[in-house]
C-alpha cells in the first residue's frame, strides 16, 4: 500500500439530499452492470465451394489452424465472486453498519463482469464501497480498457505493487452545501481488471471524510480483490 499515492480533488454543484443519497449512487453502478461487457467472436470459416486435391487440402488444413497455435492463451476466463472477494473485517472497517455480506449488482454477462456493493449509515456518517472484476479477451484488450480509463481521470497517480499497473484518484462533490469525497483505484493484472470506488459524506457537518482516509480506504480493497484475483488464476 501506498498512502502518499497523489490525489486529486475537483469540486461540482449537484443535487444530494440526505432521502436521495443512500439511492443516487446505485445509478452508475447498475448503469454499469447493465451494460455487462462483451466480447467479439471470431470470423466464420468460409463454406468449402469444392473438393481439392488431397495435397491442396492438406496445405489448407495446415493454414486454418495456424491461428489456434498462436492464439494467446488467457490467464483469467471468468471473473471471481466479488461479493466474498473482500475479508469482512475490512468491510467492517470501511463500511460500518454494512452487512458484510454485500450486494451483487446484476450483469448481462457475470462470467465476465461481476460487481458487489456495500453502503451504510452509521449515526450521520454515510459510507459506500463498490468493487468490480472485469475479464477481457486478452493481456492487450485490458491493457487498452486501463489506458483508456485513466485518460478519463484528472490527477490522481500511480499505486506501485498493485498488480501489473494501478492508479488511484480522489474527487470531492459539493451540492447544497453538502459535501461528498470520492476515491477510484483500477487495476491491472494480466487480462483482468480490479475497479474500486469508495466515498463518504457526514451528514450532521456537511463535511466529507478527508482525502487520505478516502484514498487509503479505496487502496485497502483494492489490494484485497487483487489478492483475490490472484488466487483464481487458471
Amino acid at each position: 500500500m501506498d498512502p502518499s499515492a497523489p490525489t486529486h480533488e475537483k469540486c461540482a454543484v449537484r443535487s444530494f439530499p440526505l432521502p436521495i443519497a443512500l439511492t443516487a449512487r446505485l445509478s452508475p453502478v447498475v448503469v454499469l452492470a447493465a451494460a455487462g461487457w462483451a466480447l467479439s467472436s471470431g470470423p466464420l470459416a468460409a463454406p468449402q465451394a469444392a473438393e481439392k486435391p488431397p495435397t491442396e487440402k492438406k496445405t489448407q488444413t495446415q493454414s486454418a489452424s495456424a491461428p489456434a497455435a498462436t492464439q494467446e492463451a488467457k490467464t483469467y476466463t471468468a471473473a471471481p465472486a466479488p461479493c466474498t472477494g473482500i475479508p469482512e473485517d475490512t468491510i467492517k472497517s470501511l463500511v460500518p453498519n454494512a452487512k458484510t455480506a454485500g450486494k451483487e449488482i446484476p450483469s448481462t454477462d457475470a462470467k465476465l463482469r461481476r460487481t458487489c456493493s456495500w453502503n451504510a449509515l452509521k449515526g450521520y456518517e454515510y459510507r459506500w464501497l463498490d468493487v468490480s472484476f472485469e475479464v477481457m479477451a486478452s493481456d492487450e484488450a485490458a491493457k487498452r480498457s486501463y489506458e483508456g480509463r485513466l485518460q478519463q481521470k484528472s490527477g490522481g497517480g500511480s499505486v506501485p505493487g498493485l498488480g501489473d499497473a494501478a492508479y488511484s484518484v480522489v474527487n470531492l462533490t459539493t451540492e447544497d452545501k453538502q459535501e461528498t469525497r470520492e476515491g477510484t483505484v483500477v487495476a491491472r493484472t494480466a487480462n483482468a481488471l480490479v475497479i474500486v470506488t469508495y466515498n463518504g459524506s457526514d451528514f450532521e457537518s456537511k463535511k466529507a471524510p478527508s482525502s487520505d482516509e478516502i484514498n487509503k480506504g479505496a487502496i485497502k480493497a483494492a489490494k484485497a480483490a487483487m489478492a483475490t484475483l490472484e488466487k483464481a488464476r487458471d
